[in-house]
């Protein structure tokens, strides 16, 4: 078979790449979950795998989330335990406690479009970002429905330490693990986005503090699917 230039199918060959360009954008654009996901905030944009359903599973509402804390000796463990010498109230059990309520809180008030509340959890940088995607749902006369129905698990992930002019920050990178219902209605009450199943989610939240200032407490400064 004659494979010189004169005989290449060269029109095959950039249809085939534009089909294949056209296969990414709608796989980006069909991955990506609802939830708090359009207001991300110092994070990658990337498509992320189809949320997994799981509907069939059995009722575990009073299950408590179980809660993963690195060992003592670990290198993260070491950084929770300076963390710690600096502020002696501080243990990773209290702050899982604290994540896993404020997990809640922001996810059902973003929903619900309530700034007051999400003022008590958010940096100011990701409260303006989640203030522009709760303004841009109502320019769309969308509405967001989520329910929580459970918290599975919260792992400390990372932890980071620096000085600062104004004091030690550090910052908790906590994976967690949810089953929620999630999607977004247009003004007639169609889905446009996300579904009504009960849906598992992973989430990569980031808290920080500055650690030697009085009155601060841990806030979400950053969020993304994981």
């Amino acid at each position: 078979m004659d494979f010189s230039l004169g005989h290449f199918p060269v029109d095959l060959v950039l249809l085939a790449l534009v089909a294949a360009f056209l296969v990414l954008r709608l796989r980006s654009v069909l991955g990506k979950r609802v939830g708090i996901q359009p207001v991300q905030v110092k994070l990658q944009v990337r498509p992320d795998a189809a949320p997994r359903v799981v509907e069939g599973k059995p009722e575990q509402a009073e299950t408590a989330a179980e809660f993963d804390i690195p060992a003592p000796g670990t290198r993260v463990g070491t950084l929770l335990a300076d963390i710690r010498q600096k502020d002696p109230s501080f243990t990773p059990q209290q702050f899982l406690n604290g994540a896993q309520i404020a997990f809640a809180q922001v996810v059902g008030a973003y929903a619900q479009g309530n700034v007051d509340v999400l003022k008590t959890y958010l940096t100011p940088a990701v409260l303006a970002a989640f203030e522009a995607g709760i303004t841009a749902r109502a320019n769309a006369e969308e509405t967001q429905r989520t329910d929580v129905k459970a918290i599975r698990s919260l792992a400390i992930e990372d932890v980071r330490i620096s000085p600062m002019e104004a004091g030690t920050a550090a910052a908790i990178d906590v994976r967690i693990v949810s089953d929620q219902i999630s999607l977004v209605l247009n003004k007639e009450g169609q889905p446009v986005t996300g579904t009504d199943a009960v849906t598992e989610f992973s989430d990569l939240w980031t808290f920080e503090r500055l650690l030697d200032v009085n009155g601060s407490t841990w806030r979400l400064a950053a969020a993304r699917s994981a």
